[in-house]
């Protein structure tokens, strides 16, 4: 299935400041989530982002965290952000195509992937854009959320997708900015 900006939202799981620094290639996950999230900024693409236990965890970096509206940031003790109704409660009912970035991949990127399936959305995972401590957890959390049904993406797939055409308005800016 092809993704369509029209029909797409970006939910950015759990990029905080106090994980960041554990997270195997930190700098590469937080780079696709700018990337990403600047995208979709760009494309109208609705964005969101979930917290957890920001109290002991820290919150967004703030490079990040100045990208979103505030009333669009979920605070959660699950792992899963959508359990309790969390991210559902935020999504336009006419868009059933999620894209997914974050962080911990194996845990609240997982688990938030699997509910989102469950509740019958096609979730496409950007793979450079989502981190574990281990990559061995990365690895087969990916492998399993694509038995599930998730789609394992790249940026470049994303970016194409949702501009769907070479004389979209966008393009050259798509091209200059976002590929490179």
């Amino acid at each position: 299935m092809k993704i369509k900006f029209n029909n797409s939202s970006l939910v950015v799981i759990d990029i905080q400041e106090k994980l960041q620094p554990a997270i195997n290639e930190n700098k590469k996950v937080l780079d696709t989530v700018l990337w990403a999230v600047d995208l979709a900024l760009l494309m109208g693409v609705p964005i969101f982002a979930t917290e957890h236990c920001s109290e002991k965890i820290g919150l967004m970096p703030n490079d990040l965290r100045r990208r979103f509206p505030e009333n669009n940031i979920i605070s959660k003790v699950h792992f899963s952000g959508v359990t309790d109704g969390g991210l559902l409660k935020k999504f336009d009912a006419e868009k059933d195509q999620i894209i997914v970035v974050g962080t911990e991949a194996h845990v609240c990127v997982m688990q938030t992937v699997l509910d989102l399936l469950h509740h019958q959305y096609s979730v496409f995972v950007i793979e450079s854009g989502i981190g574990s401590r281990n990559d061995d957890d990365k690895k087969t959390a990916i492998e399993r959320m694509r038995q599930n049904g998730a789609e394992i993406i790249t940026k470049e797939m994303l970016a194409f997708e949702w501009l769907d055409r070479a004389d979209h308005h966008q393009f050259r800016e798509i091209l200059k900015n976002f590929i490179k």
